[in-house]
């Protein structure tokens, strides 16, 4: 019976996909923008427990903290990314739906296939975009797509140097004066090279020397909800 119900069904006629696309891709915009505005507030306290271990020279704490702090910084700017990019398909499927005015059906876009192709290597993305995947596929839309692998940029090797470089970046620009006049030895150490996993290097940069170890993990596991 349900079949037969979906046949009788009258299918939605392109005005009327776009607008349903569009209101789910504004919905999706906002999400993203309260999980920026998430991210950014409790940075405010990460910066903070940088502050105050840079000050008693604890510079392990410091640098396990200043790294979470710069891969929330990478996720921030990914997620910007993320909205530029549903507002280009926003922009596409409007300029779609003009030309199915003129043909009577919509047409394959592959500019819009691109995008929803990127947004699904998002991990914040990939569930929604399956979906519209799905959806704008059936509609003509795009043509089906091979579902890559999801992009674990933030977890992997090829980034740790620059994450290496950025934390000094972070330690000098929030503890200022602090971090400056601490021995150079001491504030150009390194966090440990690829080869330990990122776990292993940051309990062993708390055991160095952490005052408050619950209070520390739990501004991490803070800063790890949020970005998730």
């Amino acid at each position: 019976m349900e079949k037969v119900m979906n046949i009788l069904k009258p299918k939605p006629n392109p005005q009327q996909l776009l607008r349903d696309w569009q209101r789910r891709l504004r919905q999706e915009c906002r999400n993203i923008e309260r999980q920026i505005r998430d991210i950014q507030r409790e940075e405010k306290n990460v910066q903070k427990a940088i502050r105050e271990a840079a000050k008693r020279n604890d510079m392990g704490s410091a640098k396990a903290l200043a790294k979470e702090l710069v891969r929330s910084r990478k996720t921030v700017n990914r997620l910007y990314e993320n909205k530029a990019q549903m507002n280009s398909i926003s922009m596409h499927l409007g300029e779609s739906v003009a030309i199915a005015r003129t043909v009577g059906h919509l047409s394959k876009s592959a500019e819009v296939m691109k995008l929803v192709n990127n947004l699904m290597k998002a991990p914040e993305m990939a569930v929604t975009m399956q979906e519209f995947s799905k959806e704008m596929t059936k509609a003509g839309v795009i043509e089906e797509i091979v579902n890559d692998a999801v992009d674990s940029a933030l977890d992997s090797e090829d980034i740790e140097d620059e994450i290496e470089e950025e934390v000094d970046k972070v330690l000098t620009a929030i503890a200022g004066e602090t971090a400056a006049q601490l021995p150079e030895a001491v504030r150009k150490e390194r966090v440990k090279q690829p080869g330990q996993s990122v776990g292993a290097s940051e309990e062993e940069a708390i055991a160095e020397g952490v005052d408050d170890e619950e209070e520390m993990e739990e501004i991490r596991a803070r800063l790890a909800k949020v970005r998730s």
